[in-house]
Formats: structure tokens, C-alpha cells, sequence
């Protein structure tokens, strides 16, 4: 009974699915780096937040009692501008968004806006948690707070309007730090991790990542030397500089696919 035993096979046997190939694959690029430039920089200075705008460099200094924002002439290193946080705060993430300037906070759950001018305090605004990175995508404040999640919010009233969860081909990234917009991902240090992210901010996947081992030489660091943290892209030129909590050095690098690097 041929029938009979097609109809047991077709009871008894799982159901076949179609497979996308694709699934929870997609195509994630490394990089390496070569040093173009570099310029000096504090070993004081706790770097939480790095942009530039406009040739200004705007720098988020953090620890309670040192920290501050700064502003300075990006090509000659002048510090034009500084604003000290009170000291009960520790200083974090920066952006600059039309003119004012947005500066987090680490645990007192508020961020602190500036007029991009002259540093006067404009006002505060709420943070869902945790302060750590900062940037924008010209219209909207983009948080990290050292989970894998990032936040878009409103510069208006610190709204969140949308969040998003980042992957490494499935796999959750924590511990993002140091945010940067760029026109084609966001870029995302990775706290105690010499990698950087570039990350879709539509999907949330990781599709590149940056590896700065040895960026700062050994010979270059002291026992205060602390991880790399801090990414701007120059809007003007297209340059990226990176740094470090208390490094000597800000860097001017270009990135190299992996097959480039010597």
C-alpha cells in the first residue's frame, strides 16, 4: 500500500523549510590603520568626547573634579574656549548640533547643552541611564550608555525617540563608548578594547571593524595611560583622528582593509 506509507513519511517526518543563506550573515570589512599626522595632546586629559566642527576640535574631559568641556583651533592646537564642570560630576560623550553644545554626564542621569559661542550654560536635559558616547545625525542626539544598545534622542527635551540594539553578526557589542557620525555608519569605540565599530545605524550590525592595536607605542605609555577613546571625523576633509584617556598623541590616520595591511 504505497499510499499508506507516503502519509505515515509525511506525519512522521519534519516539515522542510527554505533557508535563507544569508541569515544572520552579512559582510563585516577589517580594517588596519597607517598614521598620517600626529599632534600633541595632554596626558591630563580624560578623554570622553571628541568632535570637530567648523576647524574646532570640541573635547569632553572626564573624573569627578576635572572634568570640562574644551575647544580648541584644531590646526594649531590653541585652546579658545573652557568650561569646568561642577565638581560632583563626572564629564562624558560631546556633540555639537546647530549652536549649542550637548555634554553627558556618567551616573547623575542628565546632560548638560552650551552655547556653541561661548560655553554658557543654555540648560539640561534627561538621560534614560548611564551617560558614555555621544553624537548626532544632524537631527537627532545619539547615546551610548556601555550596553549594547544606543539611543536616538530628541535635542529638544531628551526624548528617546528610537533605540537600537548592536550586533557583531549576531552577537550583542557592549560596552560602547565614544560615538561618531559619519554619512555612511556610526563609528563606536569599544570600552577596553583597541577595536572600533562601524555600525549601521539602520540595522544596528556591525559591518566593519577598525583594529588600532599599537597605535600608541608601549615606549609612549605611563602608568596613567589609559585605553583608547575618542573619534572625529573632520566634515570638512573627511580626516579621522582618534585618541586615548591621557595619550601624548592625537592621531590623523587612514584605514587600510586587511588585505592592505603590511
Amino acid at each position: 500500500m504505497p499510499w499508506l506509507i507516503a502519509i505515515l513519511l509525511l506525519l512522521t517526518c519534519p516539515p522542510l523549510v527554505a533557508q535563507d543563506p544569508g541569515f544572520g550573515e552579512h559582510s563585516v570589512r577589517n580594517y588596519g590603520f597607517k598614521v598620517l599626522e600626529r599632534r600633541p595632546h595632554s596626558r591630563r586629559a580624560w578623554v570622553q568626547g571628541l568632535e570637530i566642527r567648523d576647524g574646532k576640535l570640541y573635547q569632553g574631559i572626564g573624573r569627578k573634579g576635572q572634568s570640562r568641556l574644551q575647544v580648541f583651533d584644531l590646526h594649531s592646537g590653541e585652546l579658545f574656549l573652557e568650561k569646568r564642570l561642577p565638581d560632583k560630576y563626572f564629564g562624558e560623550g560631546v556633540t555639537v548640533l546647530d549652536e549649542r553644545v550637548f555634554q553627558l554626564t556618567w551616573k547623575a542621569r542628565k546632560g548638560f547643552i552650551f552655547r556653541r559661542s561661548d560655553l554658557a550654560l543654555l540648560g539640561e536635559f534627561p538621560l534614560p541611564g548611564q551617560g558614555w558616547g555621544l553624537t548626532n545625525d544632524g537631527e537627532r542626539l545619539i547615546l551610548s550608555d556601555g550596553t549594547d544598545h544606543l539611543y536616538f534622542l530628541s535635542p529638544k527635551d531628551g526624548r528617546i525617540l528610537h533605540s537600537l540594539r548592536v550586533r557583531d553578526r549576531g552577537k550583542p557589542v557592549t560596552y560602547l563608548n565614544e560615538l561618531e557620525w559619519t554619512p555612511d555608519y556610526l563609528l563606536a569605540n569599544v570600552w577596553y578594547n583597541n577595536k572600533i565599530m562601524m555600525i549601521d545605524p539602520g540595522s544596528g550590525d556591525v559591518i566593519g571593524r577598525i583594529d588600532l592595536s599599537g597605535l600608541l607605542p608601549d615606549s609612549e605609555r605611563r602608568s596613567d595611560t589609559s585605553v583608547l577613546n575618542g573619534i572625529a571625523r573632520d566634515p570638512e576633509t573627511g580626516d579621522l583622528w582618534v585618541t586615548g584617556k591621557n595619550w601624548p598623541w592625537l592621531y590623523r590616520i587612514e584605514l587600510l582593509e586587511e588585505s592592505e595591511v603590511e
